[in-house]
């Protein structure tokens, strides 16, 4: 169930339904969160350029997030007010945090060392790094299917960034913006796939094992989050003021980046980080839809092969058409 606190045992039938129908629209909207975060960026955009600090806007999510996670926990969680708890089970949350804070750093050096399309192209490979410590950390043998539908979700990602939308005009490329990539930087892409994979199958461990309610572990997380990006924002030193930049659609990326990064939580609390990188991958469809209709970009074939590529990989993971559904609705 959704409710994270005083889950009871044999819930009614009404009441299942019910949470599976809340599960489901928390899913659906995580999928739009995700699908929508690109061209919201774009609606942002000041003559082609970003004109707000990325790390201020990173901060301020982190601290919406921690902000929410105070209110769920004195709405829901009250009895845990007044329950002491030791630094040792907050201390944990500082290392995905940390990995968290790196991958970000990261993704910005990587720039030096390839073009940003060979960036969006490899990083699809986190799909398989997440698959991995998934498997072995948490104790999760997937079979030979899993792991086919695993690499044509992979697939479908790289189909989507290779060709999926293009101008209306799609011009050929000019030579020095075809793909490339030099020997550090795909070191760095690979590093970049663990790192990803790693603080997130962490960040499902701690959720799963450690016994206090998800709230409180929302507030361990996000309070090392602020440090490390409060820290990552002054390091960069940006030119202008915090705010600057800022407008509507920020406020709107702000609050659905940190609503989503809420719902991610349940997601790896009740379920797992294959569900994750489903949904991450399903956002593709929204993020196709938006930008044919708010910038008419075209749907290329590599679109609809990477949409044909992820319903079979969703039939190939969960049996979907075979009476399986559910098990994605399953908490």
């Amino acid at each position: 169930m959704i409710v994270i606190n005083n889950i009871r045992s044999g819930p009614h039938p009404v009441e299942r339904t019910g949470s599976r129908l809340l599960w489901g629209l928390l899913l659906l909207l995580s999928v739009i969160i995700y699908g929508s975060h690109a061209p919201l960026i774009a609606l942002c955009k000041v003559e082609g350029k970003v004109p707000f600090s990325s790390s201020a806007v990173v901060l301020l999510t982190e601290a919406t997030k921690l902000l929410l996670s105070l209110a769920f926990l004195l709405t829901w969680d009250r009895d845990w007010l007044g329950v002491p708890v030791s630094w040792r089970l907050a201390a944990p949350f500082a290392f995905p945090a940390l990995l968290y804070g790196a991958n970000n750093n990261l993704v910005v050096h990587m720039q030096h060392f390839m073009d940003p399309s060979t960036y969006q192209l490899l990083s699809n490979l986190k799909i398989g790094s997440t698959a991995v410590l998934y498997s072995v950390f948490l104790h999760q043998r997937l079979s030979p299917r899993k792991w086919f539908a695993l690499f044509l979700l992979t697939v479908a990602g790289m189909c989507h960034t290779y060709g999926g939308l293009r101008t209306p005009q799609n011009p050929p490329p000019p030579p020095h913006t075809q793909l490339h990539i030099t020997l550090p930087g795909l070191g760095m892409v690979l590093v970049y796939c663990l790192i990803s994979g790693l603080s997130a199958v962490y960040t499902e461990l701690l959720l799963k094992t450690q016994n206090l309610p998800l709230n409180l572990q929302n507030l361990f997380l996000y309070s090392f989050g602020i440090l490390v990006n409060l820290v990552a924002h002054l390091a960069n030193g940006p030119s202008g003021g915090f705010f600057e930049g800022f407008s509507g659609w920020v406020l709107v990326i702000l609050v659905s980046q940190a609503l989503n990064g809420l719902m991610m939580s349940v997601v790896m609390k009740h379920s797992s980080n294959i569900t994750r990188l489903f949904i991450v991958s399903s956002s593709l469809l929204v993020n196709g839809f938006l930008s044919f209709s708010l910038f008419s970009l075209q749907l290329t074939g590599f679109f609809f092969l990477a949409v044909l590529l992820i319903v079979f990989s969703l039939h190939l993971y969960y049996g979907i058409g075979k009476g399986h559904l559910k098990a994605i609705f399953q908490v």
